[in-house]
């Protein structure tokens, strides 16, 4: 089956640029698995993260099948056994292999997933003046695609990597993009202050690529009107040091912060703290305190105390806006605010510095609105007034998982540079926290 369109129509102008996009994104996503062993791009940790492998894999598939498939004629398939490993959740493309057991895929092998990228590269990069006319819009969103999927393969391997004793991660050394567009000021956070909202009918959502508005997903549309109350957000996100007073107070045994099925979930799980944290403690052979410390994709490290906190579920979210006399904002609150903030300016996959948020000098009365942590607010992920799913296969995108996920907002140090705007809605179960998830606070006026 075909795969429909996702928004409107596309129309490029210049098909060298599409190109361009494609061809640093598929090299982005090359350079995050270089230092990787096959057995490294093999192991699944756990069934909401997938193999490195898998990753190079399934956004080859999407390309292969949604591209070459269908708008080159005469395309053969790499190899026809492939799209039931590699499909993720397209009930129109047929069975697929299941999801939790995608680490027992010890072949094909990563030399042979790689080959199997370069021959779709070379296909598509052949086809692109074709592409760019007819389908252009599946080229955009495949490059979108994949993009969120670089995302996902290094947080993924952050969660593999914390499991192994020996305390080593992916990346030895920091990655870095060889081209660094905008230098991060570093330095403590200003000390955190309530920045008046906007209240009263405001616009979110996006118009659309017809609009002029460039590429979004489905989710993110239409655009309509929604009503604010009077309300302020913290000038930035709640950093390390606050965390670690939430947990000195006794805040993951106090019932009377947490949602109902949060308490649950902290009593189940035993969780004591966010995900990758080990805390102070004496060491008896040396007889000193061992500093608190963070996994990070290059090893265990001492935690900035002034960094953003990250890897906290929506409940532990919640529960810390209580005992802050806060609450979380609603993405409507979010995207009014993040309407005035530059979407480039923040800590990125491919900028900067390690892949690990760090306190940021505040250069605007809201910092670090992008980059950094993505950011819970209290929106359940629902449709927009008005929204319709696409019709074929990609219309499975987004539409179908818009039941029991809460909205987050902003981007990452693991989201990709340019992939990120005001109006991306991004979505988790309550309990998942191995994305870098973080907390902005927000308060009735």
């Amino acid at each position: 089956m075909g795969a429909g369109r996702v928004a409107h129509r596309l129309r490029v102008s210049n098909p060298a640029d599409l190109a361009t996009r494609y061809r640093a994104t598929r090299a982005l996503t090359a350079a995050l698995a270089a230092p990787l062993s096959d057995a490294d791009a093999t192991v699944q940790s756990m069934p909401d993260a997938s193999p490195a492998k898998w990753h190079l894999a399934h956004t080859t598939w999407f390309f292969e099948t949604f591209l070459l498939r269908d708008h080159v004629p005469g395309y053969r398939l790499f190899d026809d056994r492939y799209p039931y490993l590699f499909n993720s959740y397209y009930e129109a493309e047929g069975p697929r292999y299941a999801r939790a057991a995608r680490g027992l895929l010890t072949r094909p092998s990563l030399a042979e997933i790689v080959a199997w990228r370069e021959a779709v590269d070379a296909a598509v990069l052949a086809a692109m003046p074709q592409l760019a006319d007819v389908a252009a819009d599946l080229v955009t969103l495949g490059i979108a695609h994949e993009q969120q999927h670089q995302e996902l393969l290094v947080t993924d391997l952050l969660h593999l990597f914390a499991q192994n004793p020996l305390g080593q991660g992916p990346y030895p050394t920091p990655f870095v993009s060889s081209e660094v567009e905008k230098p991060l000021h570093n330095g403590s956070p200003t000390p955190l202050h309530w920045i008046d909202g906007r209240s009263g009918i405001v616009e979110i959502g996006h118009d659309g690529p017809n609009a002029g508005g460039g590429f979004a997903f489905d989710c993110e549309t239409p655009r309509h009107a929604a009503l604010l109350s009077p309300h302020q957000l913290a000038s930035r996100p709640v950093s390390n040091a606050e965390w670690a007073d939430f947990i000195a107070d006794g805040g993951y045994r106090d019932p009377r912060h947490w949602l109902a099925d949060g308490w649950a979930w902290v009593q189940a799980e035993g969780v004591t703290a966010p995900l990758y944290w080990q805390n102070t403690s004496v060491d008896s052979h040396k007889d000193s305190e061992v500093p608190a410390q963070i996994f990070t994709h290059a090893s265990w490290q001492r935690r900035d105390p002034a960094a953003p906190v990250t890897h906290i579920s929506l409940y532990e979210a919640d529960a810390f806006a209580s005992w802050a006399g806060a609450r979380l904002p609603t993405e409507a609150e979010w995207e009014s605010a993040a309407q005035g903030c530059d979407p480039d300016d923040g800590q990125f996959l491919d900028g900067p510095g390690a892949l690990a948020p760090r306190a940021v000098a505040a250069a605007t009365p809201l910092s670090q609105m992008f980059g950094s942590v993505w950011q819970w607010t209290g929106s359940a992920y629902r449709p927009y007034p008005g929204f319709r799913a696409a019709p074929g296969a990609v219309g499975e995108y987004n539409g179908k998982f818009m039941s029991g996920q809460f909205v987050l907002r902003g981007g990452s140090v693991a989201t990709p540079r340019g992939h990120i705007r005001a109006t991306y809605r991004n979505f988790f179960y309550p309990h998942q926290r191995w994305q870098f998830t973080g907390v902005r606070l927000a308060r009735d006026v």
